[in-house]
């Protein structure tokens, strides 16, 4: 397992039908073979050559359910291609672009909502770190602390609860159960607003270990969100924590960027 490599994303997205892809990926999540070979005018086996190096380039993660490959965009990449290649030169008006782009979007976003199916969101990241490490900073109270501005506090028992608390004391911003532990390898919890009307189906979040040579690649699932208003805003507060805590590890420090603003539970 290695980390992405620059040169292997820049390769991957400098091949129009390789964007064309991404793309559709970007407009529809989670996506099999025979969905991303519709109307792209060559073979599924040329098809599945080009998802092949998005794969090897970390731009694009395949999950399985049951039979189905399923095919998630992995902005990941992007993210690091953007911090050493853009930060340096004029951030806070490119920043200040993007905000505006993203909020027509999310406009858009939440005048479509009802009539559009919300896709499950993934993220995949790479830590230079024992899955030891990776888990303990997932289920230890002050290192989420550290870098996420929240203690996530459970007993990590399936069936038992978890709090978002703020560091302040003044209460939880999300809470919910544990569905699944699976030490070192698996965890899956319930995301749900502790002030708001209670949904049949709750939003889950996955988080999966998989360790490699001092490298573990970790990846966040977050499935049934119930507005495309919520997946967008978890579209940003995901990669924000996650980097914090991939810094925390690596560095000793997170990152000096704010995220508790980032990671709604339900957002219309």
């Amino acid at each position: 397992m290695t980390e992405p490599d620059q040169e292997a994303v820049f390769k991957a997205l400098a091949d129009p039908t390789r964007r064309l892809l991404l793309d559709r990926l970007r407009h529809t999540d989670g996506q099999t073979l025979g969905d991303l070979s519709a109307d792209v005018g060559m073979a599924r086996q040329s098809v599945t050559q080009h998802l092949d190096l998005l794969v090897k380039a970390h731009l694009v993660t395949v999950v399985r359910r049951g039979r189905e490959r399923l095919h998630y965009l992995n902005p990941a990449p992007i993210h690091q291609i953007r911090d050493r290649w853009i930060s340096a030169f004029d951030r806070p008006r490119l920043d200040a672009l993007g905000a505006i782009r993203r909020n027509a979007e999310e406009l858009a976003m939440s005048e479509t909502a009802t009539t559009t199916t919300v896709p499950t969101y993934v993220y995949v990241t790479y830590i230079r770190a024992s899955v030891d490490q990776v888990w303990q900073a997932l289920t230890d109270a002050d290192l989420t602390a550290a870098y996420w501005a929240h203690r996530n506090v459970s007993d990590w028992e399936t069936g038992s609860t978890w709090e978002h608390q703020r560091l302040d004391g003044s209460g939880n911003d999300i809470e919910g159960r544990v569905l699944e532990v699976d030490r070192l390898r698996r965890l899956a919890i319930t995301f749900e607003d502790p002030t708001g009307e209670k949904l049949e189906q709750p939003s889950v979040v996955t988080f999966e270990l998989e360790p490699g040579d001092e490298l573990v690649r970790l990846t966040v699932t977050h499935e049934h969100l119930p507005s495309m208003g919520m997946y967008g805003g978890i579209s940003r507060g995901w990669p924000a924590v996650l980097a914090n805590l991939k810094s925390l590890l690596e560095t000793g420090k997170p990152l000096p960027i704010e995220v508790w603003d980032l990671m709604p539970v339900e957002q219309s």
